[in-house]
């Protein structure tokens, strides 16, 4: 449920990921070449070298992502692991051969699987996990 359009949404679930090694600004380029991705709002933190928040619209929805802060959480981001960002789209095979082209690995190739989606994944640049389903018809 969301309020007006004019307002932000007041409900939903929205990823917020860590990239590690001062490369956000980098991850921002990627995710517009690999997924499309829209970039709603950017603040660079006060060393102007790393971002503090930015806020992305891919597919239909939000991804927000900053740089690794260790200075403030104590210890530095390790290896992206227990997360899978799901993309539920109109054509696997295309989305997952722009990303795998923009520079994403290849996790697993589309296939058609058993619970009707044709599906992938992809491993980004920056260690994040993603996956790729089309129900099929």
């Amino acid at each position: 449920m969301s309020g007006p359009a004019n307002q932000a949404p007041t409900s939903g679930l929205t990823p917020h990921i860590t990239i590690r090694d001062k490369r956000a600004k980098e991850a921002i380029d990627f995710y517009a070449r690999a997924f499309g991705a829209t970039e709603q709002a950017r603040a660079p933190a006060e060393d102007g070298e790393r971002l503090m928040h930015a806020h992305l619209h891919i597919n239909g929805a939000s991804l927000m992502m900053h740089d690794d802060f260790p200075e403030y959480s104590g210890n530095p981001a390790g290896e992206p692991a227990g997360l899978v960002l799901h993309l539920q789209v109109d054509d696997t095979d295309k989305w997952y051969q722009r990303a795998v082209d923009a520079g994403a690995t290849s996790v697993m190739a589309p296939e058609d699987m058993f619970w009707g989606d044709r599906y992938a994944q992809v491993r980004d640049p920056f260690g994040h996990l993603w996956s790729i389903g089309t129900p099929l018809r």
